[in-house]
């Protein structure tokens, strides 16, 4: 090779694939009942449910899990406009809408009424319950009220120890139970916050070709080594 090899070694970002299968969801007292929601489909009053909860709770996995099941078709927020809507009534029975606040108020008003009518199924998720969710639409506003709504509650510590050991394995990485401890003493309790923290430690892992122990933990949380 015409240039050194440096001693660091160059981390491809090759990606993973996160389980999303219902068996890999962990089921916890935080989301339980959205959980038996999901299990009950497509028996749900209206056709319509909503799930809500903090940023990295589990929304999308949940989510994901339903889509699977109903084949339901995944709806990106910017991407839901009015014209767009009769073309996926005609084409789609199950749909999948996450950041349902952020959507135009009169496409979801119309997804909403051709869901109803054609006995449809739509799964909305957002932080807030969608009662909460700031629109003009007076007609809409009823509707949203009028659906489902389930909380998603952050995880507490036994479902942040077994999210931590779901990520690294997802990764096939494998790692002591002592550094599962560590981690979760000092980690935001959010799924979102073990995402991240799991990717870097595989970055690091792999660029500096280090397992991972504590000493690698210490050094991405920020803690000085020992």
């Amino acid at each position: 090779m015409s240039e050194a090899r440096t001693a660091t070694q160059l981390a491809l970002d090759l990606g993973h694939r996160p389980a999303f299968g219902r068996e890999d969801f962990l089921v916890a007292p935080g989301n339980q009942d959205a959980v038996e929601w999901i299990d009950r489909w497509p028996e749900w009053p209206g056709h319509i449910l909503a799930l809500f909860g903090p940023a990295g709770c589990g929304k999308s996995h949940l989510a994901q899990v339903f889509a699977l099941r109903a084949q339901a078709v995944a709806i990106a927020a910017p991407d839901l406009t009015t014209d767009a809507v009769g073309a996926l009534l005609g084409k789609y029975k199950a749909f999948l809408l996450e950041e349902g606040e952020a959507c135009d108020e009169r496409a979801l008003f119309h997804l909403f009424n051709g869901v109803r009518e054609s006995k449809g199924t739509l799964l909305l998720t957002g932080r807030e319950p969608p009662a909460r969710w700031a629109t003009e639409l007076k007609d809409l506003k009823s509707r949203l009220s009028s659906i489902p709504a389930v909380p998603i509650a952050p995880p507490d510590d036994a479902m942040m120890e077994a999210v931590l050991v779901k990520l690294f394995s997802d990764r096939q990485l494998g790692v002591a139970p002592d550094v599962i401890a560590y981690v979760l003493r000092r980690i935001d309790r959010s799924f979102a916050a073990a995402r991240r923290l799991v990717a870097t430690a595989d970055k690091e892992s792999l660029a500096g070709k280090r397992p991972i122990t504590i000493p690698l933990m210490k050094t991405i949380i920020g803690e000085e080594s020992v």
